[in-house]
């Protein structure tokens, strides 16, 4: 694995203290999302490694600060945010290294900004006032206004410019299937927090409750629904199978080790069936560490081929 210091080199980051605005926002990423931080280190191409971590570190700042304390809480810490990055956007200025690493990484990617100002409204409105779903409609609503941005607004920074349309269209097919399993593999923990996150109106197809779930009831109807959710969420995953082919050659073993976990991570919801109630279905350790070994062990023979 390259070290750090050299994939800062090869994505032309020179500047000291702008090389310190990138570690700073890279050790950030490790110690939040270590499976992610390892994927991008071990598998992308060096030169790509530092733009993506720093993308991934603000994508993971706004959720916190949009997930974190009263309603009331959460709006100020939005806008005040949104304000530090408009600055940072602007001029380069902020007190914040991570929001400095961010916004040369947009201005050297040459990343649209209304992907990063469509993300903090979406961040204000469809995450920070999140009160659950009534239909698949507005699912899909949440996915236009938040969890999509959220996903371009990190990986559009492989491409030169931003993604076009066709690669913002297969991004956006990728994070309804990545939703999907998150939303299912979270359930116990997103149920003890207030969130429902399935639509009632599936709920209701199966005389199903919220209370049925938050009391993680085992029976024919509960088992049904998560039946049924998991095969929306199958279905959605293959629709995103194209995804590999709009990625840059130098992410596409990291897509390639993402879809792999995501689809362990369904299977793993699949079987636990009603005992995805009672505790939240994570990737545990071992299958990120095969996946992991799998795919260098892949870009090794690739390499070698070449």
């Amino acid at each position: 694995m390259p070290t750090w210091r050299s994939t800062l080199t090869a994505a032309g980051i020179r500047d000291p203290r702008l090389r310190d605005d990138y570690t700073h926002a890279a050790r950030r990423v490790l110690r939040r999302e270590p499976a992610p931080y390892l994927a991008l280190r071990l598998l992308a191409a060096p030169a790509l490694v530092p733009w993506l971590a720093a993308g991934l570190a603000f994508m993971n700042r706004v959720d916190d600060v949009a997930e974190t304390g009263t309603p009331g809480q959460r709006s100020l810490g939005l806008k005040e945010l949104a304000a530090e990055v408009d600055s940072a956007l602007r001029g380069g200025h902020s007190a914040d290294p991570l929001l400095r690493a961010y916004a040369h990484a947009v201005g050297s990617r040459g990343l649209p900004v209304h992907w990063v100002t469509r993300f903090l409204d979406g961040a204000a409105t469809a995450e920070a006032g999140f009160d659950g779903f009534a239909t698949e409609a507005d699912f899909q609503e949440y996915l236009d206004a938040y969890a999509w941005p959220g996903v371009v607004i990190f990986t559009g920074l492989q491409y030169r410019g931003g993604p076009d349309a066709e690669q913002a269209a297969g991004w956006r097919r990728f994070v309804d299937a990545a939703q999907r399993v998150d939303f299912l593999a979270d359930l116990s923990g997103d149920l003890a927090d207030g969130r429902m996150c399935l639509p009632a109106s599936r709920l209701a197809e199966h005389s199903v409750t919220r209370a049925d779930l938050e009391r993680a009831r085992d029976t024919p109807a509960v088992r049904e629904l998560l039946a049924a959710e998991c095969r929306r969420a199958r279905t959605a995953l293959e629709a995103a199978d194209g995804i590999l082919a709009l990625a840059e050659p130098g992410l596409r073993p990291v897509i390639a080790t993402m879809t792999e976990l995501m689809e362990h991570q369904l299977t793993a919801v699949e079987r636990a069936g009603a005992g995805a109630l009672r505790k939240d279905i994570g990737y545990g350790v071992a299958a990120p560490l095969r996946t992991l070994v799998r795919a260098r062990a892949r870009a090794r023979r690739r390499s070698t081929a070449a």
